[in-house]
């Protein structure tokens, strides 16, 4: 991947901070968007559009763009295009179905929720219970990724849901979603799964996957600020969707409440089709399992790299997996020092980077960080360079 053509692409990434390149290594909160994708956003907003279903041209090219982006997603996803639904992020669309699929619970239902989940994929399922009186059962923290005994012994006959989710924001941590789903469903639970942080960095299959629903948000991967639903057929058909009475009966269109962003939709189209240009294949869906295979290439060096240099650092704590399935996403503390100090200090210097708990509220309670600020998160995409890697590290060694 040449790194410097792919740069090229993104206009942000010219932005100066005392003359200095800016290093965004805030990707894991959102990453930068390409040109083409800005491109495909202004379109319709420049040429004109229309609400769907009229009897005229610009009203039949929103129906073209939201036929293209289902398409679009379904090959990222690898899922059929009717099994796609769109939403002003992966949090409404959660709370959304969490409400649809509560309506099927009854007091004595359990669900099962992981400590190492985003919010986002938390707190709508702790409402939800709340208002069916139906038991929420824990799986904790181990290793930096999932409890496997906590799983084990919280499923059950009662068991209705397990929400999971495929790749930690906060840590990095990969999970083995295909197992969870098999232990879910072999006890008859639903299996919801958080891929915000899952996306930008490896294939996504929901069909080996086996997940009942999978959400993400495109501007975690190089997209608009818009969330993606994909659901089994069967569920989006049958489940209960809280619309209003003119909204389809049938199809994704029945989850999608409300008049659509036809710029952020037309803008999902150019993202996925962004990402594919990396691969090689006879069709999209080819094209982007290549393309994945290529990034993920570049990230792991970046990973190997920035761990071998944070190995030599005192005064700086990793928590998260030195081996193993991660992504380029590290959670650091700095013993002495306020996390939101480290990030202003690192601002001051050029390099972006969050801190406090980025919404994942279990996984800091279960590190034992909730009370004192969070911890720094470092992330690297795969527009990041071995030079800003290099950077950043001798920017913690002079801080710790």
């Amino acid at each position: 991947m040449d790194i410097h053509k792919v740069r090229a692409q993104f206009p942000a990434l010219l932005r100066r901070q005392d003359g200095k390149p800016v290093i965004h290594l805030d990707g894991p909160g959102g990453t930068q968007v390409p040109q083409t994708v800005i491109d495909a956003m202004s379109r319709p907003l420049a040429e004109g559009q229309s609400n769907l279903g009229g009897p005229f041209s610009s009203s039949a090219e929103s129906d073209q763009v939201v036929a293209d982006a289902r398409s679009a997603v379904a090959d990222l996803l690898n899922a059929n295009s009717d099994e796609v639904a769109f939403g002003q992020n992966m949090t409404s669309l959660t709370f959304a179905v969490s409400r649809a699929i509560a309506s099927t619970w009854q007091p004595g239902d359990e669900i099962v929720l992981t400590r190492l989940d985003h919010d986002a994929n938390v707190a709508p399922w702790l409402r939800a219970a709340e208002e069916r009186g139906v038991t929420v059962k824990w799986v904790g923290v181990q290793d930096f990724g999932i409890n496997w005994d906590d799983l084990d012994a919280a499923l059950g006959s009662s068991t209705r849901l397990v929400a999971v989710t495929a790749a930690s924001n906060a840590l990095g941590s990969v999970v083995d979603v295909a197992e969870v789903a098999r232990r879910a469903h072999d006890v008859g639970a639903l299996v919801y799964v958080d891929g915000v942080h899952y996306v930008p960095h490896e294939s996504t299959d929901v069909a080996a996957f086996d997940a009942d629903f999978f959400v993400c948000s495109a501007y975690k991967f190089y997209g608009p600020h818009i969330g993606l639903l994909y659901g089994k057929r069967e569920h989006l058909r049958t489940l209960p969707a809280y619309k209003v009475r003119p909204a389809p009966d049938t199809g994704p269109g029945r989850w999608e409440t409300g008049t659509q962003s036809f710029e952020s939709i037309a803008g999902v189209v150019a993202t996925v089709d962004y990402l594919a240009a990396f691969g090689e294949g006879d069709d999209r869906r080819q094209k982007l399992v290549s393309a994945y295979e290529e990034i993920g290439q570049h990230e792991r060096r970046l990973s190997d790299r920035f761990l071998s240099g944070l190995a030599e650092l005192d005064g700086v704590k990793l928590h998260g997996r030195r081996e193993g399935r991660r992504t380029p996403t590290f959670a650091l503390e700095f013993p002495g020092q306020k996390p939101r100090d480290v990030a202003v200090e690192l601002a001051r210097q050029g390099i972006y980077v969050t801190d406090g708990d980025y919404y994942a509220v279990e996984v800091m309670r279960s590190l034992g960080q909730a009370d004192s600020g969070g911890l720094v998160r470092i992330g690297f995409v795969h527009y990041s360079t071995e030079e800003e890697v290099d950077q950043t590290l001798n920017a913690l060694d002079r801080l710790s």
